[in-house]
């Protein structure tokens, strides 16, 4: 044993002590953990990536093992939008307007090369990346990417979500009108 050892913080921990196993933590640790494993992705699968983000939720790659499995078609119960394929300037507005919908805190990833950066497809009609139109948290590389790219994406998101300060961010107006 070490003398003058400083204490490891760590997320959560155990008393063994105490009946009941009782695991003491912090609120942003717990509401954190809670949603890196409770994503509810949103489908916008504009273009062939969308048959590989199809691929992602079957029974091979299931994504369902991530917390993820909840795919939802309404913008208001979803909190990730995956934008899988070309994204046209005519789609662009639709994007915008769901990704408005969609309550916080949400993210998005980019998945593929034309969703990331506009691919092969150098066109007035086609927008050159998402992020010029709303903010993309993970950007998932290929043409298109594979199911196991996408779910690496994911596990990137999951990272993302578990190191964000979730209660300060959500709560910024009240703990003002507080002060």
């Amino acid at each position: 044993m070490v003398a003058n050892a400083a204490p490891v913080l760590t997320d959560a921990a155990y008393d063994s002590k105490i009946e009941g196993n009782v695991i003491f933590t912090r609120l942003d640790a717990a509401i954190n953990w809670m949603r890196k494993n409770s994503l509810w992705p949103m489908p916008m699968g504009l273009a062939c990536c969308a048959i590989e983000l199809m691929a992602t939720g079957a029974s091979r790659f299931d994504i369902s093992r991530f917390g993820a499995e909840v795919m939802r078609f309404s913008p208001r119960q979803a909190d990730v939008m995956i934008v899988a394929g070309t994204v046209t300037y005519k789609m662009a507005l639709a994007v915008k307007r769901i990704w408005d919908q969609m309550p916080e805190p949400k993210w998005c990833i980019a998945m593929g090369a034309c969703a990331s950066s506009g691919g092969m497809y150098r066109s007035y009609a086609v927008l050159q990346g998402i992020d010029r139109l709303i903010p993309v948290d993970v950007y998932i590389s290929g043409c298109p990417p594979r199911p196991e790219a996408l779910l690496e994406g994911l596990m990137r998101l999951q990272r993302k979500v578990e190191k964000e300060s979730s209660l300060l961010e959500q709560k910024k107006a009240f703990l003002e009108a507080l002060a």
